[in-house]
């Protein structure tokens, strides 16, 4: 009963639907008249015939009449009669069987069925809605982040500019709602007083407007928006942003920190409270062929290894792990310490190896530039479109599937092929041809969707990075605080209260790492915070601790050891 009335409250509410309803109404009022009309006329022609019928018969006559079920048990003598019966049946075919069944259906049946629709994409969240956060639009970012959400506890919604989009995405159960990105109303309906954050990523120019218009109602909330150029940038920060994500730059730094022939300095990658996450290159060090156990890196540096990447994915760094010239340490330590690493493990002089990226849009030019101002190694790009590169002196123009390109562009010197295009359909063909072609060459590729990412990685990729999920992280990293930290897909760094089954007790004996796959790198007690506790450090009997693992560790500590997590205060951010 209750979505009946809704149902029926948003019909009034539309003006069209409102005069259709008017019309209906008008053409069942005439259609009464009719009837009331053929029942008089039917008794004054039957007294001239001399038949006596009741007023009931004669309605019950020219209802029948006028439906054409005509039973025939009433009949009229004379012509006239039987003209009138003619007149009746026509108006009765014309009236109920074609006139009243199409107004009925145009007039009232659609409307209700569009409002029914719409009541399932509301134009106003309800009171009780806080701590939400508005997205503008469902692209790659939207679908990685959605889930990210659900899984820490933040309602969501997609506000959409038009019904039709917002009926899509809920029949795909993505909550949505309508509403013009412009208006402020649309804001104040959404609650976003009572949001923690609005996330907009459409065009440029829309997300300074939707951007300009819910600061003007919100001073101090969080509200990250894309952008393609430096310059909507600044004129996104202008207009009030807290984050402009420039994303293609953050994929090429990316990619060109992962390559394995890179320096061997360890490159941050996050900060908590002095407590900094790195990635370092094993490439060119001391360290290649050794253990991690006989590499002494603790001991000569207080920095210590926490992980290493293995095709994006985080693996734990067991004190047998052989290190070679691709592995990829996650380091954790504190500033002077990373310092230490620096000095201690340096890269031995190489000739600069060759490095081929394929594609020049965006991400392309952002991973250029970022191996040339890293400078350690020489750079070829190939790239279809001149206008793109008519920047980039070691551009090749051409296609990277035709031999005479890629002997062009020095494929054959190569160690490291960075497949950049924005197409995961062609980074997939790309991926398959390259490593055909050569199986020991280094490829790393970028995926927009992260459903691609085990198809590129089946195809021969050595690391994927997934666009959807870096920019998910980026947002997640903000909405959670300065002390929650998302290093990559499923790799979190995430605080926790010492629940009293640690209290008091050594690392050691708690065996965190091999019962949930979770790393403790720092202690904090009474604002006091211990950056890599050794394995015979005393926890505190409060306080809390700092920990690093993917998910799956993550939901493993929660479930073995119960701390109670930390609520991020409302409004604060990186």
């Amino acid at each position: 009963m209750k979505g009946l009335f809704s149902v029926i409250a948003t019909i009034l509410q539309d003006r069209t639907s409102r005069t259709n309803l008017q019309a209906l109404v008008k053409l069942l009022l005439v259609l009464l008249g009719l009837i009331v009309g053929f029942t008089v006329v039917f008794h004054l022609l039957m007294e001239r015939e001399g038949q006596h019928h009741s007023w009931v018969t004669g309605l019950y006559w020219t209802l029948t009449v006028m439906t054409t079920l005509g039973f025939g048990d009433i009949t009229f003598a004379g012509d006239i009669g039987r003209f009138f019966s003619i007149v009746v049946l026509v108006t009765g075919v014309i009236f109920m069987l074609v006139l009243l069944p199409f107004t009925f259906i145009e007039f009232f049946y659609a409307p209700w069925m569009r409002a029914q629709a719409a009541s399932k994409a509301p134009r106003e969240l309800p009171e009780t809605m806080e701590h939400h956060v508005i997205l503008t639009a469902y692209d790659a970012v939207a679908s990685a982040l959605i889930p990210m959400l659900q899984k820490y506890g933040h309602p969501y919604v997609v506000l959409c500019p038009t019904l039709a989009e917002a009926l899509e995405l809920g029949e795909r159960g993505i909550k949505s709602a309508v509403g013009d990105l412009d208006d402020p109303e649309t804001y104040r309906k959404m609650r976003i007083e009572k949001a923690a954050m609005l996330v907009t990523t459409r065009s440029d120019m829309i997300n300074v407007n939707v951007t300009f218009t819910a600061r003007e109602l919100v001073p101090h909330m969080p509200i990250v928006a894309s952008a393609a150029s430096n310059a909507s940038r600044d004129v996104l920060e202008l207009a009030g942003v807290t984050l402009a994500l420039r994303l293609e730059e953050v994929m090429g730094n990316t990619l060109a920190r992962r390559i394995s022939i890179r320096d061997s300095d360890a490159h941050v990658i996050g900060n908590i409270y002095g407590l900094m996450i790195a990635e370092a290159s094993a490439a060119g060090t001391s360290l290649v062929g050794s253990t991690l156990s006989q590499s002494r890196i603790r001991a000569l540096t207080g920095a210590s290894i926490i992980g290493t990447w293995n095709h994006g994915c985080l693996e734990i760094a067991e004190p047998d792990k052989l290190i070679t010239a691709q592995t990829l340490f996650v380091v954790a330590g504190t500033k002077e310490q990373l310092a230490r690493f620096n000095a201690t493990f340096t890269t031995h002089s190489v000739d600069k190896p060759r490095v081929l990226i394929i594609g020049g849009g965006r991400v392309g030019r952002a991973t250029y530039h970022a191996l040339r101002e890293m400078d350690v190694c020489s750079i070829s790009l190939i790239e279809k479109m001149p206008e793109r590169v008519k920047t980039i002196p070691d551009a090749v123009i051409g296609d990277a599937l035709e031999m005479d390109v890629l002997k062009q562009a020095f494929a054959r010197e190569a160690t490291t092929l960075i497949i950049t295009t924005h197409d995961d359909d062609t980074n997939v063909a790309l991926t398959i041809f390259f490593r055909r072609l050569r199986s020991n060459w280094q490829i790393l590729t970028r995926s927009t969707m992260d459903r691609n990412v085990p198809t590129l990685l089946r195809a021969g990729a050595d690391l994927v990075l997934s666009y959807a999920a870096m920019g998910a992280n980026t947002i997640l990293n903000i909405l959670r605080g300065s002390d929650h930290l998302l290093l990559a897909e499923g790799v979190n760094v995430f605080p926790a209260e010492i629940p009293p089954s640690m209290a008091g007790k050594k690392i050691s004996e708690l065996q965190v790492r091999s019962q949930t796959g979770c790393t403790i790198i720092a202690v904090e007690d009474d604002g006091q915070r211990v950056i890599n506790p050794p394995a015979d450090y005393q926890l505190p009997l409060s306080g809390r601790i700092f920990l690093i693992g993917n998910i799956e560790a993550e939901d493993q500590f929660l479930t073995r050891f119960k701390p109670v997590l930390q609520v991020r205060k409302k409004g604060s951010h990186i």
